[in-house]
């Protein structure tokens, strides 16, 4: 699940259906699902409303599109994780895999990030919730405590989070990022070991 962001738009960009895609994404984020038109996606496109209805016949359908081409890695990953044994070393693979497939879809999660009353709207909202519920599922074990639980959750969001929330704070992006992942690994191996803090009374 490696590579950059650069080389798979290198690999759409030749393909007619995923330059739509890579426009439509473009003008959702730069001004609004709602605001966005088909026809300015045709004209970005420099084609014909027909030619764009040939590939997709409304905003939504590019939409799922994206998420369904994007969130794939996703996809595979949870598949892959339901037949792996419950080890902290799966977790942490599951973890670090995780974190490379938002990293080529970045895109995508900024503008769910950035729309999320659209999103939760629209068709792509109970799949991002699926895709989620799987995430948790491979994490997540069994007989886990509500608290280990919700570390494994945690530490799927703090990924997220990492995506968005860092640019204030001090050093590069690659330090940002390894920080993100030792927070989410540490988050999973306490859930693992079913260790917590003690809580002080208030």
């Amino acid at each position: 699940m490696g590579g950059t962001m650069d080389g798979t738009k290198r690999q759409r960009r030749g393909d007619t259906r995923q330059r739509i895609q890579d426009v439509a994404l473009e003008l959702f984020a730069e001004q609004g699902y709602e605001k966005t038109s088909l026809r300015e996606i045709a004209e970005r496109l420099d084609v014909t409303k027909a030619a764009l209805y040939y590939h997709f016949k409304t905003k939504e359908e590019i939409l799922v599109s994206i998420f369904e081409d994007l969130s794939q890695p996703i996809g595979d990953l949870i598949e892959w994780g339901k037949g792996q044994p419950h080890t902290l070393e799966t977790k942490q693979e599951i973890i670090h895999r995780y974190h490379e497939a938002l990293s080529e879809a970045r895109p995508l999660f900024r503008f769910m990030q950035e729309n999320q009353g659209t999103v939760k709207e629209l068709r792509i909202g109970e799949m991002f919730r699926h895709r989620m519920m799987g995430m948790r599922d491979i994490l997540v074990d069994p007989d886990a405590s509500l608290v280990d639980q919700i570390r494994c959750v945690s530490a799927v969001f703090t990924m997220h989070a990492g995506m968005f929330a860092l640019n204030d704070l001090p050093g590069t992006d690659e330090e940002k990022n390894q920080a993100v992942l030792e927070v989410a690994w540490d988050l999973v191996a306490q859930a693992h070991a079913g260790t917590h803090p003690p809580v002080e009374a208030p």
